[in-house]
Protein backbone atom coordinates (compact mmCIF):
# COMPACT_ATOMS: atom_id res chain seq x y z
CA UNK A 1 0.00 0.00 0.00
CA UNK A 2 1.64 3.27 -1.25
CA UNK A 3 1.15 6.78 1.09
CA UNK A 4 2.06 10.03 -0.06
CA UNK A 5 5.19 10.48 2.42
CA UNK A 6 7.11 14.01 1.99
CA UNK A 7 9.15 15.00 4.17
CA UNK A 8 7.68 16.76 6.14
CA UNK A 9 8.11 18.20 10.03
CA UNK A 10 5.22 16.96 12.52
CA UNK A 11 3.81 20.15 13.29
CA UNK A 12 2.41 20.04 9.75
CA UNK A 13 0.76 16.74 9.69
CA UNK A 14 -1.85 15.40 12.39
CA UNK A 15 -2.23 11.59 12.33
CA UNK A 16 -3.67 11.28 8.78
CA UNK A 17 -2.61 10.24 5.73
CA UNK A 18 -3.84 11.87 2.06
CA UNK A 19 -4.03 8.36 -0.22
CA UNK A 20 -7.56 6.93 -0.03
CA UNK A 21 -7.25 3.46 -1.08
CA UNK A 22 -10.08 -0.02 -0.68
CA UNK A 23 -7.51 -1.63 2.23
CA UNK A 24 -5.44 -0.35 5.17
CA UNK A 25 -2.27 -3.11 5.34
CA UNK A 26 0.46 -1.35 7.13
CA UNK A 27 3.29 -2.79 9.30
CA UNK A 28 2.94 -2.40 13.17
CA UNK A 29 5.39 0.27 14.97
CA UNK A 30 8.24 -1.62 16.53
CA UNK A 31 9.79 -1.87 19.92
CA UNK A 32 6.17 -0.26 20.84
CA UNK A 33 3.77 -1.18 24.31
CA UNK A 34 0.81 -2.20 21.90
CA UNK A 35 1.36 -3.30 17.98
CA UNK A 36 -0.90 -0.99 16.14
CA UNK A 37 0.12 0.56 12.53
CA UNK A 38 1.61 3.82 12.37
CA UNK A 39 0.98 5.81 9.77
CA UNK A 40 4.04 7.80 7.83
CA UNK A 41 3.90 11.63 7.79
CA UNK A 42 1.90 13.03 5.11
CA UNK A 43 1.03 16.99 3.58
CA UNK A 44 -2.56 17.65 5.08
CA UNK A 45 -3.99 18.84 8.06
CA UNK A 46 -7.05 18.51 6.46
CA UNK A 47 -6.11 14.82 4.59
CA UNK A 48 -7.31 11.81 5.72
CA UNK A 49 -6.71 7.92 4.73
CA UNK A 50 -9.76 6.54 3.48
CA UNK A 51 -11.23 3.29 2.80
CA UNK A 52 -12.82 3.71 -0.74
CA UNK A 53 -16.06 1.71 -0.56
CA UNK A 54 -19.80 2.76 -0.75
CA UNK A 55 -21.17 3.03 2.61
CA UNK A 56 -23.76 0.56 1.59
CA UNK A 57 -20.73 -2.27 1.60
CA UNK A 58 -19.02 -1.40 4.65
CA UNK A 59 -20.19 -4.43 6.34
CA UNK A 60 -18.78 -6.23 9.59
CA UNK A 61 -19.26 -9.88 9.93
CA UNK A 62 -20.89 -9.43 12.83
CA UNK A 63 -24.69 -8.28 13.19
CA UNK A 64 -25.37 -7.23 16.23
CA UNK A 65 -23.36 -6.85 19.31
CA UNK A 66 -22.88 -7.45 22.96
CA UNK A 67 -21.19 -5.53 25.48
CA UNK A 68 -18.84 -8.94 26.07
CA UNK A 69 -18.32 -9.09 22.10
CA UNK A 70 -17.15 -5.22 22.51
CA UNK A 71 -14.46 -5.63 25.48
CA UNK A 72 -12.88 -8.62 24.33
CA UNK A 73 -11.48 -6.76 20.92
CA UNK A 74 -7.44 -5.91 21.10
CA UNK A 75 -7.13 -2.68 23.29
CA UNK A 76 -8.16 0.18 21.33
CA UNK A 77 -9.73 -1.49 18.58
CA UNK A 78 -13.57 -1.51 17.85
CA UNK A 79 -13.68 -4.30 14.80
CA UNK A 80 -11.65 -2.51 12.24
CA UNK A 81 -12.10 1.21 13.81
CA UNK A 82 -9.88 2.84 15.96
CA UNK A 83 -6.03 1.95 16.81
CA UNK A 84 -2.88 4.33 16.94
CA UNK A 85 -2.37 5.57 13.71
CA UNK A 86 0.52 8.16 14.94
CA UNK A 87 4.05 8.69 14.77
CA UNK A 88 6.70 6.50 16.40
CA UNK A 89 7.56 9.21 18.65
CA UNK A 90 4.09 9.19 20.20
CA UNK A 91 3.91 5.50 20.31
CA UNK A 92 5.90 5.27 23.83
CA UNK A 93 3.90 8.29 25.10
CA UNK A 94 0.80 6.82 24.52
CA UNK A 95 1.92 3.46 25.91
CA UNK A 96 2.72 4.92 29.64
CA UNK A 97 -0.87 6.75 29.19
CA UNK A 98 -2.33 3.23 28.96
CA UNK A 99 -0.56 1.66 31.67
CA UNK A 100 -1.35 4.72 34.10
CA UNK A 101 -4.97 4.43 32.71
CA UNK A 102 -5.45 0.81 33.60
CA UNK A 103 -3.90 1.46 37.37
CA UNK A 104 -6.22 4.31 37.99
CA UNK A 105 -9.26 1.54 36.87
CA UNK A 106 -8.18 -0.73 39.63
CA UNK A 107 -6.69 1.88 42.09
CA UNK A 108 -9.30 1.93 45.12
CA UNK A 109 -7.63 5.45 46.30
CA UNK A 110 -7.83 6.86 43.15
CA UNK A 111 -11.51 5.40 42.26
CA UNK A 112 -12.83 6.58 46.13
CA UNK A 113 -10.70 10.47 45.11
CA UNK A 114 -12.56 10.49 42.36
CA UNK A 115 -15.89 9.21 43.70
CA UNK A 116 -15.86 11.99 46.00
CA UNK A 117 -14.86 14.71 44.15
CA UNK A 118 -18.10 13.84 41.68
CA UNK A 119 -20.25 14.10 44.24
CA UNK A 120 -19.10 17.07 46.23
CA UNK A 121 -17.45 19.44 43.47
CA UNK A 122 -19.38 18.31 40.62
CA UNK A 123 -22.79 17.32 41.93
CA UNK A 124 -23.60 14.25 40.95
CA UNK A 125 -25.60 12.49 40.61
CA UNK A 126 -27.37 13.81 38.32
CA UNK A 127 -31.25 14.04 38.00
CA UNK A 128 -33.28 11.76 35.66
CA UNK A 129 -36.54 14.25 35.37
CA UNK A 130 -39.41 12.88 34.31
CA UNK A 131 -40.76 15.84 31.30
CA UNK A 132 -44.40 15.77 32.38
CA UNK A 133 -45.63 18.57 30.05
CA UNK A 134 -43.00 17.43 27.33
CA UNK A 135 -44.77 14.19 27.41
CA UNK A 136 -47.93 15.63 27.61
CA UNK A 137 -46.67 17.42 24.10
CA UNK A 138 -46.22 14.23 22.49
CA UNK A 139 -49.61 12.46 23.63
CA UNK A 140 -52.11 11.81 20.77
CA UNK A 141 -55.96 12.23 20.27
CA UNK A 142 -56.36 9.21 22.58
CA UNK A 143 -54.27 10.77 25.10
CA UNK A 144 -51.64 8.03 24.82
CA UNK A 145 -47.68 8.40 24.07
CA UNK A 146 -44.13 7.81 25.54
CA UNK A 147 -43.47 8.88 28.60
CA UNK A 148 -40.09 11.04 28.13
CA UNK A 149 -37.20 11.36 30.77
CA UNK A 150 -34.16 13.73 30.69
CA UNK A 151 -30.97 13.13 32.13
CA UNK A 152 -29.90 16.58 33.18
CA UNK A 153 -26.13 16.58 32.89
CA UNK A 154 -26.64 20.75 32.40
CA UNK A 155 -26.30 20.49 36.16
CA UNK A 156 -23.37 19.23 36.44
CA UNK A 157 -20.76 22.06 37.56
CA UNK A 158 -19.92 23.67 34.83
CA UNK A 159 -23.33 23.28 33.02
CA UNK A 160 -22.04 20.17 30.71
CA UNK A 161 -20.97 16.74 30.85
CA UNK A 162 -17.39 17.46 30.14
CA UNK A 163 -16.73 17.92 33.47
CA UNK A 164 -16.77 13.96 34.41
CA UNK A 165 -14.54 13.12 32.22
CA UNK A 166 -12.05 16.46 32.22
CA UNK A 167 -11.45 15.97 36.46
CA UNK A 168 -10.31 12.28 35.91
CA UNK A 169 -8.14 12.98 33.24
CA UNK A 170 -6.42 16.05 35.12
CA UNK A 171 -6.50 13.20 38.17
CA UNK A 172 -4.49 11.29 36.06
CA UNK A 173 -2.26 13.96 34.58
CA UNK A 174 -0.82 15.29 38.12
CA UNK A 175 -0.75 11.29 39.38
CA UNK A 176 2.03 10.99 36.09
CA UNK A 177 3.93 14.12 37.47
CA UNK A 178 2.57 16.83 34.20
CA UNK A 179 2.86 20.11 35.70
CA UNK A 180 0.54 21.49 32.41
CA UNK A 181 -2.48 20.84 30.61
CA UNK A 182 -3.25 21.67 26.96
CA UNK A 183 -6.88 20.77 25.60
CA UNK A 184 -8.97 22.16 22.20
CA UNK A 185 -12.68 23.00 22.74
CA UNK A 186 -15.60 23.68 20.45
CA UNK A 187 -18.40 24.69 22.04
CA UNK A 188 -16.65 25.81 25.04
CA UNK A 189 -17.90 23.40 27.60
CA UNK A 190 -15.03 21.19 27.53
CA UNK A 191 -12.57 24.20 27.77
CA UNK A 192 -14.47 25.37 30.94
CA UNK A 193 -14.42 22.07 32.54
CA UNK A 194 -11.18 21.75 31.90
CA UNK A 195 -10.30 25.04 33.28
CA UNK A 196 -12.24 24.69 36.48
CA UNK A 197 -10.30 20.47 36.51
CA UNK A 198 -6.69 22.30 36.38
CA UNK A 199 -8.16 25.18 39.00
CA UNK A 200 -9.06 22.86 41.44
CA UNK A 201 -5.58 20.69 41.18
CA UNK A 202 -2.89 23.63 40.86
CA UNK A 203 -2.71 22.67 37.16
CA UNK A 204 -1.54 25.19 34.37
CA UNK A 205 -4.28 25.21 31.86
CA UNK A 206 -3.62 26.26 27.70
CA UNK A 207 -7.03 25.86 25.87
CA UNK A 208 -7.03 26.19 22.15
CA UNK A 209 -10.38 27.55 20.44
CA UNK A 210 -11.45 28.48 16.71
CA UNK A 211 -12.01 31.94 16.20
CA UNK A 212 -15.25 31.53 14.61
CA UNK A 213 -16.33 29.94 18.13
CA UNK A 214 -14.67 32.01 20.05
CA UNK A 215 -16.82 34.87 18.84
CA UNK A 216 -20.37 32.42 19.13
CA UNK A 217 -19.34 31.32 22.29
CA UNK A 218 -17.81 34.56 24.25
CA UNK A 219 -19.14 33.72 27.35
CA UNK A 220 -17.58 30.56 27.78
CA UNK A 221 -14.30 31.85 26.79
CA UNK A 222 -14.56 34.44 29.61
CA UNK A 223 -15.24 31.57 31.99
CA UNK A 224 -12.18 29.90 30.89
CA UNK A 225 -9.72 32.81 31.07
CA UNK A 226 -11.62 33.44 34.44
CA UNK A 227 -10.53 30.34 35.97
CA UNK A 228 -6.68 30.80 35.09
CA UNK A 229 -6.87 29.00 31.81
CA UNK A 230 -4.45 30.78 28.88
CA UNK A 231 -7.03 30.56 25.79
CA UNK A 232 -5.26 30.40 22.39
CA UNK A 233 -7.39 31.26 19.11
CA UNK A 234 -6.86 29.46 16.26
CA UNK A 235 -7.66 30.22 12.40
CA UNK A 236 -10.77 27.47 11.76
CA UNK A 237 -12.67 25.55 13.91
CA UNK A 238 -13.21 22.63 16.58
CA UNK A 239 -10.73 20.14 14.30
CA UNK A 240 -8.34 23.40 13.98
CA UNK A 241 -8.00 23.55 17.18
CA UNK A 242 -7.55 20.42 17.91
CA UNK A 243 -4.80 19.94 15.81
CA UNK A 244 -2.97 22.78 17.29
CA UNK A 245 -3.43 21.65 21.34
CA UNK A 246 -2.02 18.36 19.72
CA UNK A 247 0.90 20.18 18.22
CA UNK A 248 1.54 21.82 21.29
CA UNK A 249 1.39 18.69 23.41
CA UNK A 250 3.58 17.01 21.19
CA UNK A 251 6.59 19.77 21.98
CA UNK A 252 6.37 19.74 25.31
CA UNK A 253 5.63 15.63 26.05
CA UNK A 254 7.87 15.26 29.50
CA UNK A 255 5.37 18.09 31.10
CA UNK A 256 2.22 18.23 29.35
CA UNK A 257 -0.53 16.24 29.20
CA UNK A 258 -3.46 16.44 26.40
CA UNK A 259 -6.84 16.16 27.88
CA UNK A 260 -9.28 15.41 25.27
CA UNK A 261 -13.26 16.02 25.81
CA UNK A 262 -13.96 13.57 22.72
CA UNK A 263 -14.04 9.85 21.95
CA UNK A 264 -11.41 9.99 18.94
CA UNK A 265 -8.03 10.45 18.75
CA UNK A 266 -5.45 7.52 19.32
CA UNK A 267 -5.62 4.64 21.84
CA UNK A 268 -6.23 4.93 24.99
CA UNK A 269 -8.18 8.17 24.03
CA UNK A 270 -11.75 7.30 23.56
CA UNK A 271 -11.37 4.60 26.02
CA UNK A 272 -10.76 6.53 29.09
CA UNK A 273 -13.31 9.98 27.67
CA UNK A 274 -15.84 6.90 27.57
CA UNK A 275 -14.90 5.04 30.70
CA UNK A 276 -14.95 8.47 32.44
CA UNK A 277 -17.96 9.31 30.87
CA UNK A 278 -20.35 5.92 31.51
CA UNK A 279 -20.94 7.35 34.76
CA UNK A 280 -23.85 8.73 32.97
CA UNK A 281 -25.36 5.03 31.85
CA UNK A 282 -24.64 3.83 35.59
CA UNK A 283 -26.91 6.28 36.88
CA UNK A 284 -29.49 6.21 34.30
CA UNK A 285 -29.76 2.46 34.78
CA UNK A 286 -29.89 2.74 38.73
CA UNK A 287 -32.17 5.57 38.85
CA UNK A 288 -34.64 3.88 36.20
CA UNK A 289 -35.09 0.75 38.32
CA UNK A 290 -35.70 3.42 41.48
CA UNK A 291 -38.50 5.28 39.22
CA UNK A 292 -40.34 2.51 37.27
CA UNK A 293 -38.42 -0.89 38.28
CA UNK A 294 -37.03 -1.83 34.98
CA UNK A 295 -34.95 -0.03 31.87
CA UNK A 296 -35.32 2.86 29.71
CA UNK A 297 -36.51 1.56 26.29
CA UNK A 298 -34.96 3.70 24.30
CA UNK A 299 -31.66 6.06 24.77
CA UNK A 300 -31.72 9.14 22.67
CA UNK A 301 -28.34 11.43 22.63
CA UNK A 302 -26.91 13.68 20.37
CA UNK A 303 -24.00 12.91 18.42
CA UNK A 304 -20.84 14.94 17.80
CA UNK A 305 -17.37 13.05 18.48
CA UNK A 306 -19.56 10.76 21.03
CA UNK A 307 -18.80 11.70 24.17
CA UNK A 308 -22.06 11.97 26.03
CA UNK A 309 -23.76 9.37 23.55
CA UNK A 310 -21.24 6.73 25.06
CA UNK A 311 -21.51 8.01 28.53
CA UNK A 312 -25.05 7.10 28.04
CA UNK A 313 -24.79 3.98 26.16
CA UNK A 314 -22.24 2.07 27.23
CA UNK A 315 -23.29 0.85 30.18
CA UNK A 316 -26.46 -0.55 28.00
CA UNK A 317 -24.76 -2.20 24.88
CA UNK A 318 -25.10 -5.67 26.60
CA UNK A 319 -28.95 -4.84 26.82
CA UNK A 320 -30.49 -5.60 23.46
CA UNK A 321 -33.89 -4.39 24.27
CA UNK A 322 -32.82 -1.09 25.04
CA UNK A 323 -32.87 1.03 21.77
CA UNK A 324 -30.03 3.45 21.36
CA UNK A 325 -30.69 6.38 19.34
CA UNK A 326 -27.75 8.55 17.91
CA UNK A 327 -28.47 11.90 16.79
CA UNK A 328 -26.47 13.94 14.49
CA UNK A 329 -26.52 17.45 13.20
CA UNK A 330 -27.81 17.91 9.67
CA UNK A 331 -27.17 21.60 9.41
CA UNK A 332 -28.61 22.98 6.66
CA UNK A 333 -29.89 19.46 5.24
CA UNK A 334 -28.12 16.21 4.30
CA UNK A 335 -27.75 17.56 0.73
CA UNK A 336 -26.48 21.15 1.26
CA UNK A 337 -23.15 20.26 1.75
CA UNK A 338 -23.46 22.18 4.89
CA UNK A 339 -23.77 19.25 8.07
CA UNK A 340 -21.99 17.53 10.23
CA UNK A 341 -23.73 14.40 9.94
CA UNK A 342 -20.79 12.25 9.44
CA UNK A 343 -22.43 8.69 10.29
CA UNK A 344 -25.12 9.42 7.40
CA UNK A 345 -22.54 11.04 4.71
CA UNK A 346 -19.24 9.80 5.56
CA UNK A 347 -16.93 7.28 4.72
CA UNK A 348 -14.22 5.18 6.64
CA UNK A 349 -10.90 6.97 6.39
CA UNK A 350 -7.86 7.91 9.44
CA UNK A 351 -7.57 11.10 11.35
CA UNK A 352 -5.98 12.28 14.68
CA UNK A 353 -4.26 8.56 15.04
CA UNK A 354 -7.93 6.89 14.42
CA UNK A 355 -9.83 4.83 12.35
CA UNK A 356 -13.61 5.98 12.11
CA UNK A 357 -16.10 7.46 9.66
CA UNK A 358 -15.24 11.13 8.34
CA UNK A 359 -16.55 13.83 6.03
CA UNK A 360 -14.13 13.73 3.48
CA UNK A 361 -13.76 14.61 -0.43
CA UNK A 362 -12.70 12.01 -3.09
CA UNK A 363 -9.37 13.34 -3.04
CA UNK A 364 -9.48 12.64 1.20
CA UNK A 365 -9.65 16.21 1.98
CA UNK A 366 -11.60 16.47 5.58
CA UNK A 367 -14.36 18.59 4.51
CA UNK A 368 -15.78 21.09 6.67
CA UNK A 369 -18.57 20.47 9.22
CA UNK A 370 -21.30 22.90 9.96
CA UNK A 371 -23.84 22.94 12.90
CA UNK A 372 -25.80 25.85 14.92
CA UNK A 373 -24.44 23.75 17.88
CA UNK A 374 -20.97 24.42 18.04
CA UNK A 375 -19.76 21.37 19.93
CA UNK A 376 -21.54 19.18 16.92
CA UNK A 377 -18.67 20.76 14.64
CA UNK A 378 -16.58 17.69 13.96
CA UNK A 379 -15.91 16.01 10.67
CA UNK A 380 -15.70 12.91 12.52
CA UNK A 381 -17.32 10.50 15.06
CA UNK A 382 -15.07 8.20 17.54
CA UNK A 383 -14.32 4.99 16.54
CA UNK A 384 -16.46 3.06 19.00
CA UNK A 385 -19.94 4.96 17.41
CA UNK A 386 -18.56 3.96 14.09
CA UNK A 387 -18.49 0.40 15.65
CA UNK A 388 -21.96 0.50 17.05
CA UNK A 389 -23.00 2.06 13.54
CA UNK A 390 -21.42 -1.17 11.81
CA UNK A 391 -22.59 -3.64 13.60
CA UNK A 392 -25.71 -2.02 14.19
CA UNK A 393 -26.39 -2.15 17.51
CA UNK A 394 -27.33 1.49 17.14
CA UNK A 395 -29.17 3.41 14.98
CA UNK A 396 -28.11 6.98 13.91
CA UNK A 397 -30.40 9.72 12.69
CA UNK A 398 -30.47 14.01 12.20
CA UNK A 399 -31.63 16.33 12.68
CA UNK A 400 -30.97 20.22 10.79
CA UNK A 401 -30.34 23.36 12.44
CA UNK A 402 -34.12 24.61 12.37
CA UNK A 403 -35.47 21.55 14.18
CA UNK A 404 -32.82 21.91 17.03
CA UNK A 405 -33.42 25.52 17.45
CA UNK A 406 -37.14 24.67 17.71
CA UNK A 407 -36.90 22.19 20.04
CA UNK A 408 -34.46 24.26 22.52
CA UNK A 409 -37.45 26.67 22.40
CA UNK A 410 -39.65 23.86 23.24
CA UNK A 411 -38.33 22.97 25.82
CA UNK A 412 -37.74 26.42 27.43
CA UNK A 413 -41.63 26.92 27.44
CA UNK A 414 -42.66 23.19 28.32
CA UNK A 415 -40.00 22.66 30.64
CA UNK A 416 -38.78 26.33 31.67
CA UNK A 417 -35.01 24.19 31.09
CA UNK A 418 -32.75 25.52 28.33
CA UNK A 419 -30.45 23.17 26.56
CA UNK A 420 -27.53 22.87 24.76
CA UNK A 421 -28.35 23.15 21.04
CA UNK A 422 -26.47 20.49 20.64
CA UNK A 423 -28.34 18.76 22.97
CA UNK A 424 -31.19 20.07 21.48
CA UNK A 425 -30.83 17.65 18.22
CA UNK A 426 -31.59 14.54 20.48
CA UNK A 427 -34.74 16.57 21.91
CA UNK A 428 -35.38 16.99 18.16
CA UNK A 429 -35.94 13.70 16.78
CA UNK A 430 -38.68 13.40 19.53
CA UNK A 431 -40.94 14.62 16.69
CA UNK A 432 -40.18 12.21 14.81
CA UNK A 433 -39.96 9.61 16.82
CA UNK A 434 -43.12 9.49 20.24
CA UNK A 435 -45.62 9.28 17.23
CA UNK A 436 -44.28 5.77 16.51
CA UNK A 437 -43.94 4.21 20.06
CA UNK A 438 -46.56 2.35 22.11
CA UNK A 439 -48.29 4.30 24.79
CA UNK A 440 -45.98 4.21 27.87
CA UNK A 441 -42.99 4.06 26.28
CA UNK A 442 -40.02 4.73 28.49
CA UNK A 443 -37.66 7.49 26.63
CA UNK A 444 -34.49 8.72 27.87
CA UNK A 445 -32.97 11.86 26.38
CA UNK A 446 -29.28 13.14 27.41
CA UNK A 447 -29.35 16.66 28.01
CA UNK A 448 -25.53 17.09 27.98
CA UNK A 449 -25.09 20.56 28.64
CA UNK A 450 -26.98 23.85 28.98
CA UNK A 451 -27.90 26.03 26.98
CA UNK A 452 -27.68 29.39 28.23
CA UNK A 453 -24.42 29.81 25.96
CA UNK A 454 -26.66 29.47 22.97
CA UNK A 455 -29.53 32.16 24.18
CA UNK A 456 -28.18 34.95 21.78
CA UNK A 457 -27.83 32.40 19.05
CA UNK A 458 -31.27 31.06 19.05
CA UNK A 459 -32.81 34.63 19.89
CA UNK A 460 -31.47 35.93 16.72
CA UNK A 461 -31.75 32.62 14.59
Amino acid sequence: MAFSCKALSFSHQIFSSSTRHPTVDMKPATASVVSHPVIPQTPSDSAALTVKKPLSTVKSPVKTVGKTEILKNIPGKFGKFGGKYVPETLITCLGKLEAEFNLVLHDSEFQEELATALRDYVGRETPLYFAHRLTNHYKNSHGEGPEIYLKREDLNHGGAHKINNALAQAMIAKRMGRKSIVAATGAGQHGVATAAACAKLNLECTIFMGGRDMEKQASNVLLMKLLGAQVEPVDGTFKDASSEAIRAWVGELETSYYLTGTAVGPHPCPSMVREFQSVIGKETRRQAMEKWGGKPDILVACIGSGSNALGLFHEFIKDEDVRMIGVEAAGFGLDSGKHAATLARGDVGVYHGAMSYLLQDEEGQILGPHSIGVGLEYPGVGPEVSFLKETGRAEFHSATDKEAVDAYRRLCQLEGIFPALEAAHALAFLEKLCPTLPHGTKVVVNISGRGDKDAAIVSQY
